[in-house]
């Protein structure tokens, strides 16, 4: 009775993609519903890409020949350390408010990974109608994820992107045009660095071992590789230019000293990413989806199934967790130490295509379930609805209000610096500010000129001019300072006592007994005033004057400001 409804599979299928569609509907509804008012991510996010994002929109930098600095940022930001003038979210930034593009690319992001993920089961993986409610349950899973949002098609987009390559390898020259017009659109929505020259590494990989097998060469299927491989090349024309060619500056990148773990640490970390993923890629994997697969290997060895693209999808999931850990691993020094791009490039994101492989297998492994087991049918549904009914309650809105973050509008605070711009009565061009308990891009958001930031490179010269600052604030804390000088992608101001933490609102501001920064290097990088989210109460012996004190009812925000002498 239960196989009766799929035997009219075109009209099901149409009611449940629709029913698919309606929930990543409620899930981006918050973003339009509340706009500003809504709580978004803030590490990775609001601490930086949406303030580099708009930086750029209103820089009138955004294409330019040459690596030109923007002003705004450390005295001279260089141009190639922020996004691609062939960003589509740089003119998203430019055509709407900040919020808005932001809810526009999560729409984009979650609707691409729906899509794509269910063409690539549908045509790929599980072929027959009657089990298509698999493949788009499993697609409206993986677009629920909770991705990292400045990501956009880099991670939810490779599963579209699979598919288009797949069936231009296997149609050839009959390959319908859309597929190529999809390539070439997802490059201006994802990011090469990060995933896609991973990507498109296996896409090569696999044109090599079709032509040594088949001892024909599918020139089809190369060109749509070489055509997207091209695209993110011009995209990332700067990048590219600076990296390899003529640099205006060294880039603190090449001072990175990362990869420091033991190896039972890098044991450890295997098992942490395999379990539960990267806060940059996570796929909630743990609960459901890693026990369906375990009980679909023990009904396969049952029935004696042997399911083969299960496990070997299973198993590299494993060996990219294996990678990511062991890329940290001490052993690794030797050749970091001696291969510059080994030290710049991190080899390691190649673990951002563990969502996607992760719900193939669950597809693949509910499969085994719905034609093997008695209840099949209905067990797998289940469990489709309770990973489904698992990632919901992550969305944005719902996660970060619960972790008690700001929203949005509080985060920036504009009305707020709004009114410390006006009390201070210059242009912000003709001042330089840092900030001391928050996030440097509220600032920078806000239109101040700041000293300190968050970006991906910037010059290695500006970093060690800045660690003078704070060089005795760092020797307090071996491990803010180890953090420092190994990584350094945020140059904060740091303070012992506060850690990693740069989120002091005015309900948790103690005050710091005993600051030690350098204020004369301060001054020598032009540093004229610190906004403060916390009282400094040696702020005289520094060669500080307190100047005022700013904070309104509705914003989370008491900001101390201090110029320095």
């Amino acid at each position: 009775m239960w196989s009766k409804p799929f035997n009219n599979f075109s009209i099901l299928n149409k009611v449940i993609i629709g029913i698919a569609l309606l929930i990543i509907a409620a899930y981006v509804a918050p973003y339009y519903i509340l706009g500003e008012d809504a709580h978004i991510r803030v590490h990775d996010n609001m601490d930086s890409n949406i303030v580099w994002y708009k930086l750029l929109a209103e820089s009138g930098q955004i294409f330019t020949l040459t690596d030109t600095t923007l002003p705004n940022v450390i005295n001279g930001l260089p141009r190639s350390a922020l996004p691609s003038g062939f960003d589509a979210m740089v003119w998203m930034y430019a055509l709407f408010e900040p919020m808005t593009a932001y809810a526009i690319g999560q729409t984009i992001m979650r609707l691409a990974a729906f899509f794509g993920m269910y063409l690539l089961l549908r045509h790929h993986a599980i072929r027959s109608d009657k089990q298509q409610v698999l493949c788009i349950g499993a697609a409206l899973a993986f677009a629920l994820l909770p991705f990292w949002p400045s990501g956009m098609l880099s991670i939810a987009g490779l599963p579209l992107a699979l598919h288009c390559f797949l069936m231009i390898r296997r149609e050839g020259k009959s390959a319908k045009i859309y597929y190529w017009i999809t390539l070439g659109v997802i490059p201006f929505f994802s990011n090469f660095v990060l995933s896609f020259v991973f990507f498109l590494a296996v896409m090569g990989l696999i044109w090599l071992i079709d032509w040594i097998s088949e001892k024909r060469s599918n020139w089809v299927f190369f060109s749509a590789i070489a055509m997207m491989s091209a695209i993110y090349i011009v995209k990332n024309y700067l990048l590219i230019f600076s990296m390899f060619f003529e640099s205006s500056f060294t880039s603190h990148r090449n001072a990175l000293d990362l990869g420091h773990n033991s190896f039972e640490r890098s044991i450890e970390l295997t098992l942490e990413n395999f379990l539960y993923g990267h806060t940059h890629d996570l796929a909630e994997q743990f609960l459901i989806i890693l026990p369906v697969i375990g009980f679909a290997f023990a009904l396969a060895a049952y029935r004696n199934i042997k399911p083969y693209w299960l496990l070997s999808l299973f198993c590299f999931n494993f060996l990219l967790s294996l990678w990511y850990a062991f890329w940290y691993w001490e052993g690794w020094r030797i050749v970091k130490d001696n291969v510059m791009v080994a030290n710049t490039f991190n080899f390691a994101r190649i673990h951002f295509f563990d969502p996607a492989i992760w719900y193939i297998c669950f597809a693949l492994a509910l499969a085994i379930i719905w034609k093997h087991m008695r209840l099949g049918k209905i067990i797998a549904i289940v469990l489709i609805v309770a990973q489904c009914y698992h990632l919901f309650p992550l969305n944005e809105e719902n996660k970060y209000s619960e972790f008690d973050t700001p929203t949005f509008k509080e985060f920036y605070a504009e009305s707020l610096f709004d009114e410390i711009k006006e009390y201070i009565g210059e242009d912000p061009s003709s001042y330089r500010v840092v900030s001391i308990g928050m996030h440097p891009t509220i600032a920078q958001y806000n239109g101040f000129y700041t000293l300190d930031t968050y970006n991906n490179s910037f010059p290695l010269e500006y970093k060690e001019a800045f660690r003078e600052v704070i060089a005795g604030e760092l020797e307090k804390s071996p491990s803010l300072e180890n953090y420092f000088d190994t990584w350094g992608g945020r140059l904060y101001m740091y303070v012992a006592e506060h850690g990693e933490n740069y989120l002091f609102t005015k309900d948790r501001n103690d005050p710091i007994e005993k600051l030690d920064i350098n204020t004369t290097a301060l001054k020598g990088l032009g540093g004229d005033f610190i906004l403060s989210a916390v009282p400094i109460e040696n702020y005289a012996e520094l060669g500080l004057t307190f100047e005022s004190e700013f904070e309104k009812a509705e914003l989370p925000w008491e900001i101390f400001l201090y110029r320095v002498e």
